[in-house]
């Protein structure tokens, strides 16, 4: 009563690739498998997220060349940017004004106090002058050096806050010119980098032509320092290091009120820069700075074990007698 089924069916298959003029199969497959090129792509692909992965997680150790340049080429942009903000004089002086009535209005204008304060002690006053002209680069290029060579694993994510903190301040400079209080008119500040002749000072006296003097707001002076303690701090094993760490902000926002080079409020402007770049490091390498691994994964994981090929010969052998 007719072919079997396994027949009927072998016949259709036949017509329909008679019909279709190749293969039943072909057309069918070729859609769903990617080619070589695809797979490759998709490895490739596959491998660079990886890699991104476990570069936030565990970033690497800088090479200390590029560092060098890094830093190099990053403050020689900053002064040129920062001293290339047009000095307007008269903006900074109203928003000068407006920070000291702000100040005053909250009930917290201690400034001209301290600055005159301090200014009848010569040695005191001196030497916060050329703390406030040194210490700021000497100690946050001490801490870079320690945390690389200490701390490579947390290195580029801590300087990486450093750097969006910087950028930040930039941007306050251009679009927030301010006088700082030793500048202002009629503000009754006494400038102590001008009556005592500091040297080494970039605020005042001859190198004045080559340094923005209105760029006060926000105050990197903090910001850094702030940086500087908070590393030490979260860091550092002895616990009088620890302490010094907490200290050097302290001493700083010191140092930036009796020199009359900042109000508070600009320490708190380079707070919030610090802040900022704190969440940004978090949204890139997803977990905050100082919890990153001490030492980059890739140095801390064991080498495969290897032995030379010989010892393995004798077992080879043995096997096939």
């Amino acid at each position: 009563m007719g072919e079997p089924t396994e027949i009927q069916q072998t016949g259709a298959e036949r017509a329909g690739a008679a019909h279709g003029g190749g293969s039943a199969t072909g057309p069918a497959t070729s859609g769903r498998m990617p080619d070589g090129a695809t797979r490759v792509a998709q490895s490739r692909s596959a491998a660079l997220r990886g890699r991104l992965r476990d570069q936030r997680r565990s970033p690497a150790r800088p090479r200390i060349w590029f560092e060098l340049a890094l830093i190099g080429i990053s403050y020689w942009v900053y002064s040129l940017v920062r001293n290339a903000v047009p000095e307007q004089e008269a903006i900074a002086q109203r928003h000068a004004s407006l920070i000291w009535d702000f100040e005053q209005s909250l009930g917290f204008a201690v400034e001209r106090s301290v600055n005159h304060a301090v200014d009848k002690l010569s040695w005191l006053i001196v030497g916060m002058n050329y703390y406030y002209a040194t210490l700021h680069f000497i100690v946050t290029i001490g801490v870079l050096v320690w945390l690389y060579r200490r701390h490579p694993g947390r290195y580029v994510a801590a300087r990486t806050v450093l750097f969006v903190t910087t950028g930040i301040a930039l941007v306050g400079f251009y679009f927030f010119p301010l006088a700082p209080p030793r500048l202002m008119t009629d503000g009754g500040f006494i400038d102590t980098l001008k009556v005592h002749n500091t040297w080494g000072s970039m605020a005042s006296g001859p190198a004045t032509h080559v340094s923005n003097q209105y760029a006060a707001m926000p105050s990197m002076h903090i910001g850094w320092s702030l940086w500087c303690g908070l590393t030490i701090f979260f860091l550092a094993r002895a616990a009088w290091v620890r302490a010094l760490g907490l200290l050097y902000p302290v001493a700083t926002l010191v140092v930036i009120v009796s020199t009359a080079n900042h109000f508070w409020m600009d320490a708190v402007g380079g707070v919030v820069c610090l802040s900022v770049g704190f969440v940004a490091a978090r949204l890139i390498y997803h977990v905050w700075v100082y919890r990153l691994p001490k030492i980059p994964a890739r140095e801390t994981a064991e080498e495969p074990i290897t032995v030379p090929e010989q010892w393995s010969a004798p077992a080879v052998s043995a096997g096939r007698r």
